[in-house]
């Protein structure tokens, strides 16, 4: 069971417990807008179903946690880390966070802490982001965490019926702040 902590978060493995803060996350239209057309609940639960078996953080797997206030123990988002090429020492991160924690850092705190913990326990070489052109928030985010955008794929997401240039970020490993 993972269990991170910074000054003012903690990072922990999904549990049964945490259902409706998986649920709110995938269906909500807001927090879904650069990400996914909302899913219905059946399809949330299948999925919320193989986090909480998903115990192995294996090759092509992804690591899922919840990202909570360390003191009130509050829901801010979730963070994932994907391990998409093992041979390559790749890692693939995203993060969603609740709006009423938009715009406080949570999510460059938590991206740093994962970024941390998974250099110190995998030892990758580079760390991946995708992101929608338009999420300039997340952009942010990922810019003041040391990633540098390396790439646009051009219409490469569809999210309902409208396609959406993603760009790629990159960080080494040596290159974390």
């Amino acid at each position: 069971m993972l269990e991170l902590y910074t000054d003012r978060l903690r990072l922990r493995t999904v549990t049964p417990g945490d259902w409706d803060n998986f649920l709110y996350t995938h269906s909500s239209e807001q927090l879904n807008e650069f990400v996914r057309k909302p899913q219905i609940e059946s399809e949330i639960r299948q999925k919320f179903e193989r986090v909480l078996e998903n115990r192995e953080f294996c090759e092509g797997e992804w690591l899922l946690t919840i990202i909570e206030d360390a003191h009130t123990h509050d829901f801010i988002g979730f963070i994932g880390l994907h391990n998409s090429d093992a041979e390559m020492a790749q890692m693939q991160v995203g993060y969603m966070m609740h709006p009423s924690a938009h715009g406080q850092g949570y999510a460059s705190e938590s991206l740093k802490a994962i970024v941390d913990w998974a250099c110190l326990s995998y030892a990758p070489h580079k760390f991946i982001a995708y992101c929608v052109e338009q999420n300039i928030a997340s952009t942010k985010v990922l810019e003041k965490c040391g990633f540098k955008r390396e790439g646009l794929l051009r219409e490469n997401c569809k999210i309902g019926e409208q396609w959406f240039n993603d760009c790629v970020y990159g960080l080494l490993a040596t290159e974390r702040v």
